[in-house]
């Protein structure tokens, strides 16, 4: 690392990347900046930041290299192709790729550059653009021990939570776990946020219940905690009644003419598990439905 103030070499600088370089430099350290838009960097060049043409030329004397792109393909383009960062990278330098990629490709990315005697972390970012340009970005770190402890200054100028994901991979499987829960469930939602206007409920009264129950908080703080992550499924509502509960609203959501896709394909799950003689069991046990679907080893 270099004797006075690192040198960054920051890749990618849209919505997300042009704030959080920004407030690297804020931070005091040094950038060397590249994005397919030249124009993209003139703004951090008001500020001190090198404008780069090539993510090769980004890579010249960087300490770190930071990588902010929209696709695993872009990022192992600007890492590995002809003017690609690995033509200037030093042995010392950690590539810290910020991205959301396919965690395949993360982990082909960590062992290409292992190959070349190069470390890689993966520390993809939670939240939006406006928390990118206040440095309040959540950080999921992908390292070892030694590169999350490395990398955290700059974290810390770039978001106001960091978690250690558990290892190199880590960061992007939480994330991409995290954004599919999240994704899907926006749907749910708004499928019955519908049937709430179908059914002339007032959405405050709908909002004050389901804030208070499973429905709005999610079932791995509530009925998970309570049931199937401590090996207990003796029904505090069993499998059968939710069976029927989401039945009912199916068919009157059918009635209204209120299209409910997410709502049908739960229902399949639930009546996988009442064919696996699983019924009276608590309705948290859905988890282990889908592990046997999935072929996964039986848990419980």
């Amino acid at each position: 690392m270099s004797a006075i103030m690192p040198t960054i070499g920051f890749i990618g600088l849209g919505q997300m990347g042009q704030p959080m370089a920004a407030n690297l430099i804020k931070g005091g350290f040094k950038l060397r900046v590249y994005d397919v838009n030249p124009k993209a960097g003139i703004p951090l060049a008001a500020s001190g930041a090198i404008i780069c043409k090539t993510p090769s030329e980004a890579a010249q004397d960087a300490d770190f290299i930071i990588t902010m792109l929209p696709n695993g393909d872009l990022v192992r383009n600007v890492l590995f192709g002809a003017d690609g960062a690995i033509n200037k990278l030093n042995k010392n330098a950690l590539v810290i790729d910020m991205s959301t990629i396919h965690p395949l490709q993360t982990d082909q990315l960590i062992a290409d550059l292992k190959a070349h005697g190069i470390q890689m972390m993966d520390a993809p970012v939670g939240r939006t653009s406006e928390q990118a340009i206040t440095g309040n970005l959540l950080i999921l770190a992908g390292g070892s021990a030694d590169q999350i402890t490395k990398a955290t200054p700059l974290f810390n100028l770039m978001g106001s939570e960091i978690i250690n994901a558990g290892g190199p991979g880590m960061g992007i499987r939480v994330k991409i776990i995290n954004n599919y829960m999240s994704i899907a469930l926006n749907s749910l939602s708004a499928e019955a946020a519908t049937l709430c206007e179908g059914l002339g409920l007032n959405f405050d009264t709908a909002l004050q219940v389901m804030s208070g129950t499973p429905a709005g908080k999610g079932h791995f703080t509530t009925s998970w905690a309570n049931k199937v992550l401590k090996g207990d499924l003796s029904p505090a509502f069993m499998i059968d009644h939710a069976h029927k509960d989401i039945g009912l609203a199916l068919d009157v959501a059918n009635t209204l003419h209120v299209a409910m896709p997410m709502g049908a394909a739960a229902r399949e799950v639930y009546s996988q598990a009442r064919a696996a003689g699983r019924g009276k069991q608590d309705w948290s046990a859905i988890l282990e439905q889908v592990r046997h679907t999935s072929g996964m080893e039986k848990k419980i």
